[in-house]
């Protein structure tokens, strides 16, 4: 069974399924100078990146963030680019699920949480040491900035609403 609006497959239990939100606000058309600027800041980011590496760590800071929207949009993007439903899955458990990882990704992931999560107030020594092992130095500072941009993504999906559920792969290609 599909939906007419989005052509999503539904299941035949959804009536059972609470309702969708609506979004508070759409910041892409409130505040497209600032919309534009992360999307020029999301592409500068990614460049020089492998690009499962990019949606792992984008999959893995939406988890950590609670941006439904996102974790939608980039665990799509992973699936059609090849990436396994396997990982992805395994990402929110990276710690017992690690040999479903490269070294490198596993350093990528630990690194993006400790980005992310600053309350501790750093990035400790050895989390961005491991980091640095794995990534050139132009390579770890373009992780920094796929990891930060992410992250405002992650707080304008969380704090406008955006619902997950109707992105498709590639509909907001850059």
């Amino acid at each position: 069974m599909t939906t007419t609006a989005e052509n999503r497959q539904t299941p035949s239990h959804a009536h059972d399924h609470a309702p969708e939100h609506t979004p508070r606000m759409h910041m892409a058309k409130l505040a497209p100078e600032v919309y534009k600027a992360v999307l020029a800041l999301e592409i500068a980011a990614r460049k020089g990146l492998e690009p499962s590496l990019v949606e792992l760590v984008k999959i893995r800071a939406s988890q950590v963030n609670h941006c439904a929207f996102c974790l939608d949009m980039h665990t799509k993007d992973a699936i059609a680019a090849g990436e396994s439903v396997e990982r992805i899955v395994q990402l929110g458990a990276w710690e017992e699920s690690r040999h479903f990882y490269t070294e490198k990704e596993l350093a990528a992931i630990e690194f993006t949480e400790a980005v992310t999560v600053l309350t501790d107030g750093f990035v400790p020594d050895e989390v961005y040491a491991k980091a640095a092992a794995h990534f050139e130095e132009r390579e770890l500072a373009q992780l920094i900035a796929v990891i930060a941009t992410i992250n405002v993504w992650n707080r304008i999906g969380v704090t406008t609403r955006m619902v997950p559920g109707h992105y498709r792969p590639g509909m907001y290609k850059s």
